[in-house]
Order: C-alpha cells, then sequence, then structure tokens
C-alpha cells in the first residue's frame, strides 16, 4: 500500500513539474477537456509529432495515465527507470507485441487510463496516418471507451529531422468526445481504424483553422466528421 501512495505521489509531481514546462516553453493550452471521463478507463488515442507527445497528452490531466513507449527507449538504466516510474510501458515497435497487449489490457482492466499512438510512428511531415486497427480490440476486451486526441505545434517544435526541440511554438491539445466500446465493436477493426482516421483529420483541421493555421488537405469522409464546436471549451 505505501509502495503504491509513493508511486502514485511521484508520478503527480512529475505531472505538474512537465505542466510548467510545456505551459512555460510552448505556452500550452488544452481543449476539450470536459470529454475526457473521470472516473473509469479509457484509451486515449493521439496523433504522434514528437517525443514530448506523452508530456502533451496527460501532464494537464489529473488521473494517472500509462503510456506506451518503444523499447529501446529502456536501454539506458536511469532513463529506462525514469520513464517506468512514470507508468511507460515497454513496446516492441513493427510486430505483434503480445506481453505488451497484455500489460495494457491488465492496466485497463484494473481501471487506468491508457495512452497510445495509434499512427505507430512520429510524422514525417505534421499529417496524421492511417491508424492501425489493432486498437479496436482493446476497447473489445476491455469495453474501455477510445478517447481521440489532436496534439498540434510540437511537429514545428521538434520535427523528426531535429535532435533537440526549439523554443517559440506554440503547442494545443484538443480532446475529442469519447466513442463507446459498443460502437467500437458495432464497426470491426478495420471500419474502426478508417473511422478513427478520419475523425482525427477532422479534428486536426478545426483546431488549425481556430489557431490561424493552414488546414490539410485530407481526403474528406461525410460519414466520420468529429461533430465537435472548439468555442467555448477549455
Amino acid at each position: 500500500m505505501l509502495r503504491r501512495w509513493i508511486r502514485i505521489a511521484w508520478y503527480q509531481v512529475a505531472r505538474c513539474l512537465c505542466a510548467v514546462f510545456v505551459i512555460i516553453c510552448f505556452g500550452f493550452k488544452v481543449y476539450g477537456r470536459q470529454n475526457v471521463p473521470k472516473k473509469r478507463a479509457f484509451l486515449l488515442l493521439s496523433n504522434h509529432q514528437s517525443y514530448l507527445d506523452p508530456i502533451f497528452c496527460g501532464s494537464l490531466l489529473p488521473m494517472p495515465m500509462c503510456f506506451m513507449a518503444r523499447d529501446t527507449l529502456f536501454t539506458n538504466r536511469f532513463f529506462g527507470w525514469l520513464i517506468r516510474s512514470v507508468n511507460a510501458i515497454p513496446i516492441k515497435r513493427g510486430q505483434g507485441d503480445i506481453t505488451a497487449m497484455k500489460a495494457i489490457l491488465e492496466k485497463l482492466g484494473q481501471g487506468s487510463p491508457v495512452c497510445l499512438f495509434p499512427e505507430g510512428t512520429r510524422t514525417a511531415d505534421g499529417r496524421i496516418a492511417a491508424v492501425k486497427p489493432g486498437v479496436a480490440l482493446l476497447s473489445r476486451r476491455t469495453k474501455a471507451p477510445v478517447v481521440p486526441m489532436i496534439i498540434d505545434g510540437a511537429f514545428e517544435a521538434w520535427p523528426r529531422s531535429k535532435r533537440l526541440f526549439g523554443l517559440g511554438y506554440r503547442v494545443v491539445s484538443y480532446y475529442g468526445r469519447p466513442i463507446s466500446a459498443e460502437r467500437i465493436r458495432e464497426m470491426g477493426d478495420e471500419a474502426f481504424a478508417e473511422h478513427l482516421t478520419h475523425v482525427m483529420w477532422d479534428m486536426q483541421n478545426e483546431i488549425r483553422t481556430k489557431l490561424g493555421k493552414r488546414p490539410f488537405d485530407y481526403p474528406p469522409c461525410a460519414s466520420a466528421k468529429s461533430g465537435e464546436v472548439l468555442k467555448g471549451t477549455e
């Protein structure tokens, strides 16, 4: 019990420090926070723009969250310990990692939210790639809803071509309305992946328009609108 309390307390300390960091360095702001479930497990599925994305995903949410990180990040003893201490779970990229999948299912079963980046890798140009279909299985097995999320501005701050992030870039995150496990089960894996891809495209262009940026020219999909209204949501 004491160890669990210490782990939760350390997570909250680290979260607050990260929140101060991103607010000061990037003017970080959150939209749609009222869409995030407060008393149940959920899958937070975000686009992937930079190494800082886990901080943008969870630093302004009060509940402890688990994050997936590629296994090579755990090879350094100190850094591996550090990210494990804030609930990071290693996953082997480019292959079916049964151990990681079981760990995700266990965390969701315990009531812990889990953050995933369903594109599988960081963007090369700021756009969102097609979502991989495997995420629907996690929702079906645990009945956890999916909360789509968009990060915008992190690509400009730390693109794949740079070794370190730059300052002076504004970063925002946008939490969309939850998609229920029942609806995901009805759609099936492939259809849900396509639907989520278009929802995230719409959300990204919505937030970019609000911020005065040029929207990306994604293919239209009338059946997968996010239905979000940004005005007045923070």
